[in-house]
């Protein structure tokens, strides 16, 4: 881990397993529920759902600061705690979590690699009790803005200004147009297909059988081909925005480009837009 661009932001599962009683560091598990938390979790682990503790539900947007605060402050964080994260999917909404966390200015945010499923894997154990801690007063920064790609963004980045490239991280039917949404996931669109423009590079290439991330070197052979460069921003975007998180955080803190956002609106967004231009079939050019 250390040839990445900023290494410390991702720890192994034999760090957590060292640390995990340390004082001066929180984990929490982050599922799109809290049902494989109930069936067990790292020891002394929060566990946060997705739905309903890290989303707006009502707005459709990231939770409110207040929010953000009275979650944080319950799991006895404070804001020079270590925060480590990870998940089920390989660690989609752990990245979501991440992304979150440093939008409202959380200093100290990591990643597990490999998440549930490499700690699994590895026969690490679990356990169902559920922690409690000393609640806490944490106190968040306005969320930085600059990390989130909104619509009009979106939209000026495919009239070609100010040099945005857009990287589509759905799967290949989904870019396509064959598919709206995969299988058994709810949240759902009018019309198929990709932003004009975007390029195809499914989350998935970013991690290797185990969960983990793959090398820079084979970060960089994915990205680099397809145009999608150091030197270019980057929006980043899927269907609700929890799989573009994770591409947005290999994008910036494992190969360190300097202009990487996500855009959490995606295709959901995009793909019921009226008047918004839908391309369908393989790579754009």
């Amino acid at each position: 881990m250390a040839d990445y661009a900023i290494p410390n932001t991702l720890v192994s599962t034999e760090w957590v397993a060292q640390n995990k009683k340390n004082p001066k560091v929180r984990i929490a598990e982050v599922d799109v529920d809290t049902k494989a938390y109930e069936e067990g979790h790292i020891e002394g682990a929060a566990g946060w759902n997705w739905q309903t503790q890290l989303c707006d539900t009502v707005r459709r947007d990231v939770i409110p600061k207040t929010h953000l605060e009275q979650l944080l402050g319950g799991a006895g964080i404070t804001n020079d705690t270590t925060i480590v994260l990870y998940g089920d999917n390989n660690n989609w909404f752990a990245c979501w979590a991440f992304w979150q966390l440093k939008m409202f200015g959380h200093a100290d945010v990591r990643v597990m690699n490999g998440g549930r499923k490499k700690w699994l894997a590895e026969g690490r154990p679990l356990t169902k009790e559920v922690p409690s801690y000393p609640r806490t007063t944490y106190k968040a920064k306005e969320p930085d803005f600059s990390l989130r790609a909104f619509l009009l963004q979106v939209q000026q980045a495919i009239e070609k200004r100010n040099g945005w490239t857009l990287v589509d991280v759905r799967s290949p039917d989904e870019y396509t147009g064959k598919i709206l949404c995969p299988p058994g996931l709810p949240e759902t669109c009018q019309r198929g297909g990709h932003i004009p423009g975007a390029r195809s590079i499914p989350w998935g290439k970013n991690c290797n059988e185990d969960g983990t991330f793959k090398s820079v070197e084979e970060l960089q052979a994915l990205y680099q081909p397809l145009g999608v460069t150091k030197d270019k921003k980057v929006i980043a975007y899927c269907r609700i925005g929890e799989r573009s998180s994770l591409s947005w955080f290999v994008l910036k803190y494992l190969l360190g480009y300097p202009a990487v956002i996500n855009y959490d609106g995606s295709w959901t967004e995009w793909g019921n837009l009226v008047n918004a231009p839908v391309a369908k079939g393989e790579q754009s050019e």
